[in-house]
């Protein structure tokens, strides 16, 4: 290695720090730099050996601009006859000191060299000084030793800047200049330089101690600072929409503007939104107004009654009436026909209901698919998720690639949901009661956190009463108060009790349904799939047989008797070697099974139109099980025989007769069964009031609008011909019946969003009524005390859905509800109104924020100025909730559009994530005038454990196209099958071809196409190993819109840096 000390290039040995420690440290008295810019993040490598230096000049040109020097040298000249002036420029020099600081490493030492820089521009040690040149680049660092030293001084010129890279890490070349001659002319050139040059060194300090990082924050401005964070987007809207227009008539509410507003910057950001405020409060109106922001073509799907123009508040009048031109609407189940038709001219699909396509097996849903790709699609639902976070997945896969979304930090939607799917995996619901329900809750918590928060726009009315009282109250609206609902109870006789118990208990623990469930005894050929299906409809009759009995003993007995003749059939059938299978109409009886249709799917079982085996090719148990089931349901029918009465009619009369309430009012009563709807009109009209009419879905056109003019306050021709309106379902959805303000539900709405669904019918923004009453009917024992009327009807429903065991789920249409939990749900309000989980509101911080910039300003731009990185602290109880040992640092960091919180704590081995309210939470202040704690230097060690954390969870995952990472087995056959040797090396392709091919490899690879598409490929494709007819099905069976991009596509932040924004050190109080 060469010992020659004249080229310094940070080899090892040779490194400019080392260097610079021989000279500074060897009586050198004076110590100029001229460099174009200087890194006060690096002065920290240098500055021990600066300690016994006279005098310190530094000279900086590049990144200070001639507008600034100008600015600065005017002021100077001119006094105060020129502030303004002189303000622009030190804004200049101090946005290139705060940039720099917020950029620069996170460390003890940089901070200790910041220190120590103020320290000594403040002693004049220090001087710092702009050129006006903005292409001064030059890097020349001058040592004048002291006098009687061997000589003048030491020049170093080259490459270097005054970083850590520049001193130490990085290759570089600069050269020492020992010549007398050398240093007399780099002296004289620094000093003519700085003789022009203006003295910057004030603004320097000025933004370190009051701008930078390391100035000193309150802990209440930093709470600020995090809000104004957190917020910032809504905070940049516009105040107000642009060019609105609202009809005479209907109210200007800002809480609707705001939800346009919302939906708007989230339609921009991720292609697609969902409108999921609570029943009632005008979603259709805000769709209007949200269609009136937006550019291009609508189309309107919506249920076919809400798109009836004789119905004052259907899509098409509302749009209308909102002067919403170059707008198409289709009904829901019209989508094939409207594929037939041009659907590239549409720009925006506004879905109503959208609920409905949370199964992406379906026909119905790859329409939609097909629909809605390339365009905005605004998702409208009170109750978008009504099952498990799987029906949000289904419907954000409208407008976002599952395996390639732009959802921060959230690439893979597929793996993510089926992440949460395995959490529940291994836990059985009834041996795992606490921990299966805590997987639950921390499901729909990250499917919130992670999905929901960026797509869709929902408050309840008890937020925006809260938030938005103030402009309610000005223009008069008022939501009505919601009772809590009442439990009706029919009581059993003794008898009736233990022949109603028996039955369940027949037909749960010991009818097999073999007749629902025929291929799973099959020993022939048969996919998981095909059998999968069967278990599947048999547990759906099970939970069929269970409603109905629920339902009414009418039509408990017509299911019942079906199924006897079902069975005798059946067995009658394998007796002369038939079997008869229903394949083809599986798919319809789920769909059927879906929309709660039961009589549609006893229909189709009925129908048999299926295909023929052979009774040999079943195992010896088929039989046998088909003859105990059809034993059973005999038994039941004799029990059965020996009850003569109806307690739950008779209850009903009793109450329709009696109560004050309901003697007069007009009444909504909803059944789930459309025979015991069909029943209940038909004893109603006959025994207690014949204005009574009844809708199911059978009900034609003419009847629908008898329930319109009855019952629709709104409706363009009012008539008061009924006061009794019995009806299944079908009226749960879209339609207003706010004419009444009760509602009856005959049976248990297990599922408590039918509960929602319901009772939102009249609990409309623009109802006439002061409250609203809900009842709902349950069984219980003979008894005159209410407590005990009570506990019977609990005991009931725990039997119920415990009996079911894990099925309990398809009772409650995929909800998991404890059983203790179901009736308390069913009999408060909070489930009516949509706030039964409790959740806390963001708003209340938003609204926080907002009141600061509005009736704040000077505060506001305070906050506002808070520099990246800005740090303050925080002192906790010793039982401070989330933060386990102190001290602690809480840091928000942010990645493009992802935020995240970190919590890391004394003892404990990985930082927390924390969720919004939980960060929040720590860092508000109780008292604003909360003093700053001293901020140690551990603060570094508790920031690079944040750090690594944030890095880890923000770090692209390896992406694999194998159904463990999410999508389906039929999506990696496909992709098994094109990467196949004999397609890939194929040499009958034409380029176009292969392109092709390769552009259906990414949209499989990208989960980019539904289930029903890549199941009929990849069936067509078992069938088929030619490469050229591989190539036609691709074309045939793939639709050419799923090869557009979505309107998301290309907006991803992966590439994002990422930023601490702030950190407050937790510190126990004394």
């Amino acid at each position: 290695m060469s010992t020659d000390l004249t080229f310094i290039t940070n080899e090892p040995g040779k490194s400019l720090r080392d260097r610079f420690g021989v000279l500074l440290e060897d009586d050198t008295r004076f110590f100029d730099c001229l460099v174009g810019y200087f890194f006060i993040s690096g002065f920290y490598k240098l500055y021990p050996f600066l300690e016994t230096v006279e005098k310190i000049r530094i000279l900086v040109g590049l990144q200070t601009d001639r507008t600034a020097y100008e600015l600065i040298q005017k002021a100077k000249e001119q006094g105060e006859l020129n502030l303004k002036s002189h303000a622009t420029a030190i804004e200049q020099v101090s946005k290139n000191v705060l940039g720099e600081l917020e950029r620069s490493a996170d460390s003890a030492e940089i901070e200790t060299g910041v220190h120590k820089f103020v320290e000594w521009v403040r002693s004049k040690k220090l001087e710092i000084r702009a050129h006006p040149s903005e292409n001064l680049h030059a890097k020349v660092y001058i040592m004048t030793f002291a006098e009687g030293d061997r000589d003048k001084g030491r020049v170093i010129t080259g490459s270097s800047n005054l970083t850590q890279a520049g001193l130490q890490d990085n290759l570089e070349f600069n050269v020492e200049l020992k010549n007398p001659y050398d240093y007399q002319f780099a002296i004289d050139k620094f000093n003519e330089l700085w003789r022009v040059a203006v003295d910057v060194s004030k603004p320097y300090e000025d933004t370190i101690l009051n701008k930078s990082p390391y100035a000193q924050f309150t802990p209440y401005e930093l709470y600020l600072k995090f809000l104004y964070e957190y917020f910032r987007s809504e905070l940049s809207r516009p105040a107000e929409l642009d060019d609105i227009y609202v009809p005479a008539g209907f109210m200007k509410l800002k809480y609707q503007e705001e939800a346009v507003l919302n939906a708007r910057k989230v339609l921009d950001e991720y292609g697609g939104a969902f409108l999921s405020d609570v029943v009632g409060l005008g979603k259709t109106y805000m769709s209007a107004l949200l269609a009136q922001q937006l550019d291009g073509r609508n189309l309107v799907i919506a249920p076919p009654h809400l798109l009836d123009r004789d119905i004052k508040g259907s899509w098409p009048n509302v749009f209308s009436d909102f002067q919403v031109r170059q707008t198409d609407f289709e009904s829901i189940g019209m989508l094939d026909h409207l594929l037939k038709r041009d659907i590239s001219k549409y720009t925006n699909v506004f879905i109503d209901e959208s609920h409905r396509f949370r199964t992406e097996t379906t026909q119905s849903y790859e329409a939609l698919a097909r629909i809605c790709r390339g365009k905005r699609v605004i998702l409208v639902s009170a109750t978008p998720l009504n099952n498990t976070p799987r029906d949000i997945l289904s419907q954000v896969k409208l407008f976002q690639i599952g395996k390639a979304s732009t959802i921060p930090n959230l690439r893979n939607l597929e793996a993510f949901f089926t992440g949460l799917e395995k959490n529940l995996k291994g836990l059985d619901r009834q041996h795992d009661r606490e921990l299966y329900f805590q997987a639950i809750q921390a499901n729909a918590k990250a499917t919130r956190e992670n999905v929901l928060k960026y797509l869709m726009i929902r408050r309840t009315r008890t937020e925006i009463e809260k938030y938005y009282g103030e402009d309610m109250k000005q223009q008069g609206l008022k939501f009505p108060h919601v009772e809590d609902p009442e439990p009706l109870f029919y009581k059993f006789s003794k008898r009736e009790n233990e022949i109603f118990d028996k039955t369940i208990r027949l037909l749960i623990a010991e009818f097999k349904y073999a007749r629902y469930r025929p291929l799973t005894y099959y020993e022939g050929r048969r996919t998981e799939q095909e059998l999968q299906g069967q278990r599947n409809l048999a547990k759906f009759m099970k939970i069929l047989m269970v409603k109905r009995l629920e339902s009414s003993f009418h039509a408990f007995r017509l299911t019942l008797d079906r199924f006897i003749h079902s069975y005798e059939r059946v067995i009658a059938e394998f007796k002369r070697g038939n079997v008869y299978i229903s394949k083809k109409h599986i798919h319809k009886i789920f769909e059927a099974l879906d929309a709660g249709n039961h009589e549609a799917i006893e229909r189709l079982l009925e129908a048999e139109k299926a295909e023929w085996l052979s009774a040999e090719d079943f195992s010896a148990s088929f039989l046998p099980d088909l003859e105990s089931d059809h034993k059973i349901l005999l038994q039941v029918q004799e029990l059965w025989a020996e009850v003569g009465r109806d307690p739950k009619w008779e209850a009903f009369r009793e109450v329709l007769k009696l109560q004050p309430k309901l003697k007069n009012g007009k009444l909504i009563i909803f059944s789930e069964s459309q025979e015991t709807a069909s029943y209940l009109a038909d004893r109603i009209a006959k025994e207690v009031e014949p204005k009574v009419i009844l809708y199911t879905g059978q009900a034609g056109e003419p009847t629908h609008r008898d329930v319109i003019a009855n019952f629709d306050a709104n409706a363009f021709h009012p008539r008061d011909d009924y006061r009794i309106l019995v009806s299944t379902e079908v009226l749960s959805e879209g339609v207003n019946l706010h004419r009444s303000n009760i509602v009856i539900n005959y049976d248990i709405p297990w599922n408590p969003t039918r509960l929602i669904q319901r009772v939102g019918r009249v609990n409309r923004v623009d109802t006439k009524f002061d409250t609203i009453h809900t009842y709902t009917f349950f069984p219980t024992e003979e008894s005159n005390d209410l407590i005990k009327l009570k506990e019977a009807a609990e005991a009931k429903i725990h039997a119920f859905i415990e009996m079911l065991g894990a099925d309990a789920r398809l009772l409650t249409e995929g909800e998991e509800i404890k059983s203790h939990d179901l009736f308390a749900r069913l009999t408060s309000r909070k489930t009516i109104t949509g706030e039964d989980e409790e959740e806390e509101s963001e708003l209340e911080y938003l609204t926080e924020i907002r009141d600061i910039r509005d009736k704040k300003p000077d505060l506001f731009a305070r906050i506002k100025s808070l520099p990246k990185k800005a740090r303050s602290t925080r002192m906790l109880p010793p039982a401070a909730e989330n933060v386990a040992q102190f001290p602690a640092l809480l840091t928000y960091f942010r990645k493009g559009r992802l935020d995240k919180f970190y919590l890391a704590a004394t003892g404990a081995s990985d930082p927390a994530e924390l969720d919004f309210m939980t960060a929040v939470k720590i860092l508000r202040p109780a008292d604003p005038s909360e003093p700053l704690q001293t901020i140690p230097p551990d603060f570094y060690a508790f920031l690079d454990r944040n750090k690594a954390a944030f890095a880890a969870d923000t770090s692209p995952a390896e992406e694999d196209a194998s159904p463990r990472y999410g999508g389906s087995a039929h999506d990696a056959y496909l992709l098994k099958r094109l990467k196949a040797r004999e397609i890939r090396r194929y040499q009958g392709f034409t380029e176009d071809d292969e392109a092709y091919i390769q552009q259906v490899i990414q949209l499989l690879t990208d989960g980019a196409l539904p289930k029903p598409t890549t199941k009929k490929v990849a069936a067509a494709l078992k069938k088929e190993s030619e490469p050229l007819r591989v190539l036609g099905i691709l074309k045939r069976d793939i639709a050419a819109q799923f090869f557009q991009p979505t309107r998301a596509q290309g907006t991803s932040q992966a590439q994002a840096p990422r930023e601490v924004i702030l950190s407050s050190y937790l510190v126990e109080t004394k």
